[in-house]
């Protein structure tokens, strides 16, 4: 006997591709490491460019551009092993991020690719995404797409293979690395440690204000967690904690976010 409340409905075809994509992400030899990273200067200094042009800057699109600079020192990491064990290099970084925008009439997060980000500023990347936010739906399935979504779900889970078959076709169609920015969806500090099919993953949680010392006093300072994921097959672990560092390095540096009359 239920409740007069309950009801049934029917599963998303969209969610079916979020299931499959999970567990297959979830056999993948994933290391995370949990980052604090101080922010306070980056939003300064976000708000002083508005304040000089009016026009504002997203924390993600700011993270994208550094991502994809921590990279050219260490491009090894922005690849691809196959099936053959070979390694897929790639020159161009191209970044999937989770934007939120409306789907038939509902706020979700879906993937939107950033191209070649290591050749762009932080406001073209901002531009971009907020291009996809606006959109009404930037991932709508096609019939086809629709279609393959009601198949069985071993032969569904066959497309999350790619980056190890096809890897060239998979970063046409996916890109090379992932920022997913959770903390958009709530306030406070936090990180979340999810699965990924991509050799890194960059893991937005949120910011928080803490106690740190600078220049030898205690100060509040606003700090972002990050939770940086790589899989361990394609980089070692010494490798990960230099790509870590220079992460933070530019981050904590406000890399590439010039006042404008400074």
């Amino acid at each position: 006997m239920s409740d007069r409340g309950d009801r049934i409905e029917p599963f998303p075809a969209r969610r079916r591709g979020t299931v499959d994509y999970m567990r297959t992400a979830g056999r993948r030899s994933n290391v995370h490491g949990l980052l604090e990273v101080d922010v306070t200067e980056a939003r300064q200094r976000i708000e002083a460019i508005e304040a000089a042009t009016g026009e504002s800057l997203s924390v993600t699109a700011f993270l994208v551009f550094c991502l994809s600079r921590a990279l050219e020192a260490y491009p090894r990491i922005n690849a691809y092993r196959d099936w053959r064990g070979r390694l897929h290099v790639f020159d161009a970084v191209d970044v999937n991020v989770l934007v939120e925008t409306t789907v038939r009439g509902e706020r979700l997060g879906v993937p939107h690719v950033v191209r070649r980000t290591n050749e762009r500023s932080v406001r073209s990347i901002h531009d971009d995404i907020r291009a996809a936010q606006s959109s009404s739906d930037p991932t709508e399935l096609s019939p086809v797409a629709e279609l393959a979504f009601r198949l069985p779900g071993f032969v569904r889970r066959l497309l999350w293979r790619l980056p190890q078959w096809f890897p060239e076709r998979w970063k046409a169609m996916a890109g090379t690395v992932a920022v997913t920015s959770v903390g958009m969806f709530g306030g406070g500090g936090g990180w979340v440690i999810s699965p990924t099919n991509y050799t890194l993953q960059l893991t937005v949680g949120g910011i928080s204000e803490k106690p740190r010392v600078v220049d030898g006093g205690v100060t509040n300072r606003e700090l972002l967690d990050l939770t940086v994921t790589v899989d361990h097959d394609v980089v070692d672990g010494a490798e990960a904690t230099r790509f870590v560092g220079r992460l933070r390095e530019l981050v904590e540096a406000a890399y590439g976010l010039d006042v404008p009359g400074e």
